[in-house]
């Protein structure tokens, strides 16, 4: 899911994708120079003080979390092949806790439109674009070759790809060309890119300011309807009608955070959460589903509202108090922890429980400690070295092509 700077510390998005330990100032919302009448434009206020945003990195590696338990706990198929039964069975009371989980998912996007407004403001468009390949690609390609040894070792887990398909998820392009996914939660990765294309040729192009981001916002909302009315594979996935709404909920919290509250941007959160709530009812439940896995749409609704007052109330300051280090190391870990989980886990899962024979709580915990255990190799070996390089090597390359040509 990171993020969405991703899924990263907070201002990197997950999809999961954001950096935890970014300034946070607040500025005054943009006036008019002058009044019609030439009186002067009211004096803003004076900036919020600097603080870092560790709340937001807790919020994300809790999505992760969420949706690990989801894969391991709260539903059927290849885990519960790897549990040897349906974790219904293995976990009568946490199954049906886990079967929610899969709502970490709209945490993470509203959490990755917070983060994409504030890492980006002030960024040129280049600036903007290397950020994002910096930050998803690296671990990116780094879990692709791990999970395929896995795939090669255990295929009995998940079996690798063919070399053509698993050439094309290095780009991360799979899901629309129609290629079998190597990592099953990069889906997420797929609408994050989305999101990033529409925000950078509608905002970032001309520069990130309250006014765009603000009409960005209203567009991006009715076309989520039109596109409903349209009903066209063509529309659905250049709208993203069923994930905007989490979106533009993250991009007007910061815009709250950065500003200050008005009625606008709450009516655009209120709006957001209408709609969210709504698409995640009738994508999460069905009618008439019982068993270990079925969902009520009353926890749904209240799952996601629970979401939106979290990034509120990040938005608003509550959470400063929030402030531990641990969070920024636990932020920092979401990405790769998000990207290795689901497989991985479940060669964990089938090793300690069907071989090793361990209980199924101790399995549970072991599996989550040595994902996160391997997310931290993955961050300190390839993000943290790599990441960095990379964008200042493409930096430079940007460098040296004429501002003329590079503008046109």
């Amino acid at each position: 899911m990171e993020d969405a700077e991703g899924p990263p510390d907070v201002t990197r998005a997950i999809p999961l994708p954001a950096e935890a330990a970014v300034p946070s100032t607040r500025a005054s919302r943009p006036t008019e120079a002058a009044t019609t009448t030439g009186a002067p434009a009211p004096r803003p206020p004076a900036p919020r003080a600097k603080g870092r945003l560790r709340a937001l990195d807790g919020l994300r590696i809790l999505a992760a979390l969420m949706v690990c338990l989801y894969h391991y706990a709260g539903k059927n198929g290849t885990v519960a092949e790897s549990w040897g039964q349906s974790p219904g069975v293995k976990f009568p009371t946490l199954s049906s806790v886990a079967t929610y989980g899969c709502l970490g998912v709209q945490l993470f996007f509203i959490i990755s439109g917070f983060v994409i407004c504030m890492s980006s403001w002030g960024r040129s468009p280049g600036d903007f674009f290397r950020s994002r390949v910096a930050r998803l690609y690296p671990a990116y390609w780094a879990a692709i070759v791990i999970i395929t040894a896995a795939a090669v070792l255990l295929p009995v887990v998940v079996h690798p790809l063919r070399p053509d398909e698993l050439l094309v998820n290095l780009t991360m392009l799979q899901q629309p060309m129609g290629v079998d996914r190597v990592l099953g939660v990069c889906w997420t990765l797929w609408v994050e890119m989305r999101f990033y294309l529409l925000f950078a040729v509608f905002v970032v192009w001309r520069g990130v300011t309250y006014r765009r981001v603000v009409v960005f916002c209203v567009a991006w909302t009715f076309a989520g309807v039109f596109a409903r009315i349209a009903q066209t594979p063509l529309t659905d996935a250049l709208v993203m009608r069923d994930h905007a709404p989490y979106f533009i909920a993250g991009l007007a919290f910061y815009l709250i955070h950065r500003y200050g509250s008005d009625l606008l941007l709450w009516g655009i959160v209120l709006t957001s959460w209408l709609l969210g709530q709504r698409y995640s009812v009738t994508a999460l439940w069905h009618e008439g589903v019982q068993g270990d896995f079925a969902r009520s749409p009353y926890v749904i609704q209240a799952i996601v509202t629970l979401a939106f007052i979290a990034v509120a109330a990040v938005a608003l300051g509550w959470l400063s108090w929030a402030n531990w280090r641990w969070l920024t190391v636990a932020g920092a870990l979401t990405y790769p922890f998000y990207l290795l989980h689901e497989h991985l886990g479940w060669f964990a899962i089938r090793v300690m429980n069907r071989a090793l024979h361990l209980p199924p709580y101790v399995t549970l915990i072991a599996s989550v400690t040595s994902i996160l255990l391997l997310a931290y190799l993955l961050h300190r070996l390839v993000e943290k070295p790599i990441g960095p390089r990379l964008k200042r090597a493409m930096a430079a390359q940007a460098a040296q092509i004429p501002f003329r040509e590079r503008l046109g």
